[in-house]
């Protein structure tokens, strides 16, 4: 059924957004699920797949309120990074970031290989498989009032990985370019001056956030209505999120150490009058958020869902749980560490699906100019499967979440005290 006809307004559709989606997110918990669940099933029946009244030009106009709560999911996360809960994690945490994401990107390079045995194609899906979808995971842990040594990981291995992430798919993105171009004019391309790229990407990211992290702390320390905490947090996230967008920066770190300023600057009571209005104003962007990301899903994409798909939420399956295990185990993490960490960071979205489309359009440019098949299949192979997988590692990854924070004994009353 096509209801596009109907040329709501988009705050009218927005609106109905989000009366609805409270309700369906009552429902998801009713069924003893979380409830961005919910939000999702909403935006797919919303979206183009089903009733088309949250059309795909109608959803990219509204995409400014995507940018917009992933700054303040980001900012959020820092803001539960102190350096304190920090040490108290100890040197397991650096370890697990790094080997859960490399453990990923080997699984997933590997096993495409073998399966395609076009090295290209395996780099590309490999690179993909680190990036996480920290909004869901964040959303799960606000909706149960998590608290513990697992949410605190949590929050921590979400926030950074993101990171290494770009950094693992810039080297990867540079080396299958190089192979590319060897294969259509039998020279090789530079390779070093591709990976300067994400390298200072995720430096001015951290230069920009650190300045208006500092700026933002001036402004609040003498402010006391809450009122007034939020005008200046929501502008300063909107100035980080604005300024990461204009200067192709990532604006998830660039807010995340907006908010790992505040928090380690500046007094406990001062941080908690920050963020109550913050906490207040999450679940509607949550349901924004969801809702928006379920009418970008697709559900003509599952038909991609073929063996290269299934291999490759097999492989960063494995390579996320195994990984984030070793790495718990080699840093002597916590037990619930070890056991229920990698279950939390399965969510894959965003992220993923933005380097997707770099890949579709670098690798396009790259067959258009060299003539090269190959480079185009590439392209058009990696978005088609990493959407359809998003639909899979979004759904199963918040239930997991719960799941692990559950089973850790840190979701509400149950929560142990830090």
């Amino acid at each position: 059924m096509d209801l596009s006809g109907l040329n709501l307004s988009p705050l009218t559709l927005m609106g109905a957004v989000a009366v609805l989606g409270l309700y369906a997110g009552r429902g998801s918990k009713w069924l003893r699920m979380p409830s961005l669940i919910g939000y999702m099933i909403l935006g797919v029946l919303l979206g183009p797949s089903i009733l088309n009244v949250l059309t795909e030009s109608v959803s990219e106009g509204l995409g400014f309120i995507t940018e917009v709560a992933l700054g303040f999911v980001a900012f959020s996360i820092g803001a539960e990074l102190s350096l304190s809960s920090l040490k108290r994690l100890g040197y397991g945490i650096i370890s697990i970031i790094l080997v859960e994401s490399f453990l990923a990107f080997a699984i997933v390079a590997i096993a495409i290989y073998l399966l395609t045995d076009d090295l290209v194609l395996a780099l590309i899906f490999g690179s993909m498989a680190p990036a996480s979808a920290p909004a869901g995971t964040v959303a799960v842990i606000q909706e149960y009032k998590a608290k513990g040594k697992l949410t605190d990981a949590l929050y921590a291995v979400v926030g950074f990985d993101d990171g290494l992430a770009i950094i693992i798919f810039g080297f990867a993105a540079a080396v299958s370019k190089s192979l590319l171009v060897a294969e259509a004019t039998g020279t090789a391309a530079g390779i070093l001056p591709a990976l300067a790229d994400p390298a200072i990407e995720v430096g001015l990211s951290l230069l920009v956030g650190t300045i208006i992290g500092f700026l933002f702390c001036q402004l609040v320390r003498k402010l006391n209505a809450s009122h007034d905490l939020f005008i200046i947090v929501f502008g300063a996230v909107l100035i980080a999120t604005g300024l990461s967008i204009r200067w192709h920066l990532s604006l998830i770190l660039t807010n995340l150490v907006l908010g790992f300023v505040l928090v380690n600057t500046r007094n406990e009571t001062l941080v908690r009058r920050v963020m109550a209005p913050v906490l207040e104003i999450m679940p509607l962007l949550f349901i924004l958020f969801f809702c928006l990301a379920g009418a970008h899903l697709e559900l003509r994409a599952l038909p991609a869902l073929g063996l290269v798909g299934i291999v490759y939420i097999a492989g960063r399956s494995a390579g996320l749980l195994s990984g984030a295990w070793l790495g718990a185990t080699i840093g002597r993490a916590d037990e619930k560490l070890r056991k229920y960490l990698g279950l939390g960071i399965l969510s894959q979205a965003g992220v993923a699906i933005g380097l997707a489309l770099i890949v579709r359009q670098e690798f396009a440019q790259l067959a258009e100019e060299y003539d090269l098949e190959h480079a185009a299949y590439v392209g058009a192979s990696v978005l088609s499967t990493i959407t359809a997988t998003s639909i899979f590692f979004e759904l199963i990854g918040p239930i997991l979440t719960k799941f692990a924070l559950g089973k850790a004994g840190e979701i509400g009353e149950s929560a142990p005290k830090n």
